[in-house]
């Protein structure tokens, strides 16, 4: 006979999933909103943390979405993979920037790019699956990993090796269970970007070993001194079968609050990533979309006077990191981050405390000059911290300028 006296209750279970439960925190947005907080209370606070330009979002993109805002056919339900327009936009922009062919069928339209990150792993990837992943990597790819079971591998590539790669590591680290690599040029965090005989060589050796490539491209038009983008479709066009392209309006149009992304990829894994998204999302915002079509069928002239900006801060923001002893800054060739190694500054007293890592050495500079970076163990191994450049020219050299007064004072520790 059972026994109904004693309920089940969910005070003896797990109130959180295991899955869910296991993701870690973004860390830029987390040093972000940190930062934000600090000086809403009225601190000067200077933020190195967040990944967005300081720039507003061009006249012509903005006025495009105020029109769309007053025509009803986008107060409506469109379809989950994206307005047709804006997947024809998408296509004809790939071939325009990137080179190649896509028919529009085989985009779709996502809530930014992070949500093309999760669809992408999400489509290709089962339990047990690895996906080798270029360390320092962008926060978020190792939880979109996870989340579908499969695991990261990581592969670092340190200050001497600029942050980029061989295929000899990529291949030391394959396994039998290899299914995918992540491909990020130009880089976030690092700023690294590959060579085109560089990312040849990679996707080849992805070719050859039937390796799916997920290859986020986001950064393409923020590159800097003889650095080129270089799409790996393009260099290997063999790969389009096995490759998704993962791209969106937030970095090259200043665009990051609007949530638009795509990606790009085979009929078969498209057509199921759509579907995911049909019960997960739905269609993106029609605005944002119809500001989206604005913004990739006009010119890129604004994109270059931003491209233009960054570039100057790049090399302020360098020099003055070189400046510091300890302190190893590669200048960094794409996106619009600096990656310094700050490990000759570990160990050493600064005020009274020995950073060990460099999240340790994080806190130290926003407690001590209240200035927020993000340290490298968001991004891979301790030893790095990662600085935006992308604000204002003024903030930008008050910001490091304190950062070097602070280490200045660092002595041998005990």
């Amino acid at each position: 006979m059972t026994d109904h006296s004693a309920p089940t209750t969910t005070s003896t279970r797990a109130r959180v999933s295991a899955r869910v439960a296991a993701i870690a925190e973004s860390a830029t947005l987390a040093v972000d909103a940190k930062a934000k907080a600090l000086k809403a209370a009225g601190r000067p606070v200077i933020g190195f943390g967040a990944g967005e330009p300081d720039f507003p979002t061009p006249d012509y993109i903005v006025e495009a979405a105020v029109r769309a805002a007053q025509d009803p056919v986008n107060h409506r339900y469109s379809p989950a993979a994206g307005l047709p327009v804006l997947r024809e936009a998408i296509a004809a922009k790939t071939l325009r920037d990137s080179g190649y062919e896509v028919r529009p069928a085989d985009v779709l339209v996502t809530n930014g790019g992070k949500q093309a990150v999760f669809q992408a792993f999400a489509a290709i990837l089962d339990p047990g699956d690895e996906v080798l992943l270029p360390a320092p990597y962008w926060t978020t790819y190792p939880e979109a990993i996870r989340l579908t079971g499969a695991e990261p591998v990581e592969v670092f590539a340190g200050v001497d090796q600029g942050y980029l790669v061989t295929v000899e590591q990529l291949e030391a680290a394959r396994t039998p269970r290899t299914k995918a690599l992540l491909f990020n040029s130009p880089s976030n965090p690092t700023g690294a970007v590959y060579s085109p005989e560089q990312t040849e060589e990679i996707g080849r050796w992805a070719l050859e070993h039937g390796i799916w490539v997920v290859t986020d491209e986001i950064y393409e038009h923020l590159t800097y001194d003889d650095a080129v983008f270089t799409p790996i479709v393009r260099v290997v066009p063999e790969l389009a079968d096995t490759t998704i392209v993962l791209n969106g309006v937030a970095k090259t149009y200043a665009m990051t609050g609007w949530r638009v992304g795509w990606m790009i990829g085979p009929t078969d894994v498209i057509k199921a990533a759509t579907n995911l998204q049909s019960h997960l999302s739905s269609n993106v915002a029609n605005v944002s979309q119809r500001a989206a079509v604005a913004a990739l069928t006009g010119d890129l002239s604004a994109v270059e006077t931003m491209r233009a900006a960054f570039d100057r801060r790049r090399r302020t923001m360098v020099g003055m990191l070189e400046q510091i002893d300890g302190v190893r800054c590669p200048a960094p060739q794409g996106a619009f981050y600096a990656y310094p190694s700050v490990e000759g500054v570990l160990g050493r007293t600064i005020r009274g405390v020995t950073p060990r890592t460099s999240a340790e050495l994080a806190s130290l500079i926003l407690d001590e000059v209240e200035v927020a970076v993000v340290p490298g163990e968001a991004f891979g191994p301790s030893g790095y911290l990662r600085l935006s450049y992308a604000l204002g020219d003024d903030d930008l050299a008050e910001g490091v300028g304190r950062i070097q007064s602070l280490l200045a004072e660092a002595v041998p520790g005990a």
